[in-house]
């Protein structure tokens, strides 16, 4: 009898008396059932031989979590793949491409690939604080070779995951050792600072930076804001080409943020993701954050160079902190290394041995830097082609100047999430919505496009 039951009804299941985590179905009569006469609705079936049957019930201990939200910036380009449209333009992700918008690997790096292979240096683990001369020639090019922070032995660097990783490691010294320190991040800011510091569990807060009325910089405001932070506070600042506004300050305004900071003893905390990207300039777009370290000031500088080599998918940045003194900084790298060890034990070493080697080689050096002016170069030219088309369309006396006063590989439209949406359903352009839009993955022929899309957008959708 109990066979004929299981074969007739494979999702039931036989028990005998102890049920748990099963639905006890109560008696009836089997015959009934097992013909699929269902006349008694109430499925009571007699028991026999004390053996009655049960529904499973598949319950998953995983039932709690709640489907994750996409990445705001990451799900864009999910989105762009998904849409068959011919027209489609993908200006979410900061990930630099050709006029014909393919990804552009560097003749540098494939060189230094091929260095690797001659050598035939083998995969074994890299030291916790990664490669050493990595970590020698990653901090040379952030402050200069002849830095005295640096001949004094005053920086700990510790390669890490990119930025990404630099930052959170950092996060996680504040954490740590400053515990109930606040930081101070603009607004707006990249997508996942915030995220950063809420993982690590790091209070934060935002200072005032972008002006939407002039779609540029509140310096007034980000001032205002640094000087009411408690004393002590770590401030998180944009090296260059700042993400997502493209706004930076200005040379002058540098000097007041730092006297700013010195004054209520708050420590500066810098992003440099686009050294050399920005400008084409590896020296001036360090010139911030060098400036700060001149002062004699302790700060930290999460370091990366997915723009800059087009080492998106290597990871491979660092973390930077400037010390008072070369025992200090000694301490606090061997913090580091204690935290990265259990976070992801050591970092990855191709795209370190790429770094050093280019880094590293004045050859290789120098065509990097060849490199570097041709592709800040090429966004140059779209951002000017760009509102070359927009300024000659628009006939309303709208000032569009904002698009060339900004810099690097973004620009901050003012579109708002309406009218982004409208670039992205209408026009089948992707992009963030707060309105930025990578100039990266745009090319000439498409200028006349966007300014069209942008246009449209900005004045028939409120």
């Amino acid at each position: 009898m109990a066979s004929s039951i299981a074969s007739s009804a494979p999702s039931l299941s036989l028990q005998l008396p102890s049920n748990k985590g099963r639905v006890k179905l109560s008696s009836c009569d089997s015959n009934a059932f097992i013909k699929g006469d269902k006349r008694n609705a109430a499925f009571k079936l007699q028991s026999f031989s004390r053996v009655s049957m049960v529904a499973t019930v598949n319950v998953s201990r995983f039932d709690g979590i709640s489907m994750a939200p996409a990445d705001p910036i990451l799900g864009v380009s999910e989105a762009f793949k998904a849409d068959k449209d011919e027209k489609k333009l993908n200006l979410g992700v900061g990930a630099y491409r050709t006029e014909e918008l393919q990804p552009y690997v560097l003749n540098v790096v494939k060189k230094a690939e091929n260095l690797m292979l001659e050598r035939g240096e083998n995969k074994e683990y890299l030291a916790i604080e990664g490669l050493a001369a990595f970590n020698k020639v990653t901090a040379e090019l952030l402050f200069g070779a002849d830095n005295a922070v640096l001949k004094e032995q005053r920086v700990a660097t510790v390669q890490s995951l990119s930025g990404t990783g630099s930052l959170r490691l950092a996060a996680a010294l504040i954490e740590r050792y400053f515990p109930g320190a606040k930081v101070l991040i603009s607004s707006p800011t990249w997508g996942n600072h915030k995220n950063i510091f809420n993982d690590a569990k790091v209070p934060w807060s935002e200072y005032r930076y972008y002006d939407p009325k002039t779609v540029g910089l509140d310096f007034e405001g980000m001032i205002a804001d640094i000087k009411a932070a408690p004393e002590g506070s770590f401030i998180l600042l944009h090296g260059c080409a700042h993400n997502p506004t493209g706004i930076d300050p200005t040379p002058e305004q540098w000097e007041k943020i730092a006297d700013v900071i010195q004054e209520k003893s708050h420590i500066p905390f810098f992003d440099v993701a686009y050294q050399g990207f920005a400008s084409g300039s590896l020296d001036k777009d360090a010139s911030s954050m060098r400036m700060f370290a001149a002062r004699g000031m302790e700060l930290l500088v999460a370091q990366s160079y997915s723009k800059n080599l087009g080492l998106y998918s290597e990871r491979i940045g660092a973390i930077n902190v400037v010390c008072s003194s070369a025992d200090a900084a000694a301490r606090v790298k061997s913090q580091l290394k204690r935290i990265a060890r259990p976070m992801y034990s050591n970092p990855p070493v191709h795209g370190a041995r790429i770094v050093a080697d280019v880094v590293g080689n004045p050859e290789l050096f120098n065509e990097w830097k060849e490199e570097m002016e041709m592709m800040a170069g090429r966004i140059k030219s779209v951002r000017q082609l760009l509102y070359d088309n927009i300024t000659s369309k628009d006939k309303s006396g709208k000032d569009w100047s904002f698009i060339l006063k900004q810099i690097g590989m973004f620009s901050f439209t003012g579109l708002n999430k309406a009218q982004s949406d409208n670039m992205t359903d209408k026009w089948h352009i992707y992009m963030t919505k707060d309105g930025r839009i990578s100039l990266a993955g745009l090319s000439a022929a498409k200028c006349e496009y966007l300014a069209d899309a942008i246009i449209d957008s900005y004045y028939n959708v409120s």
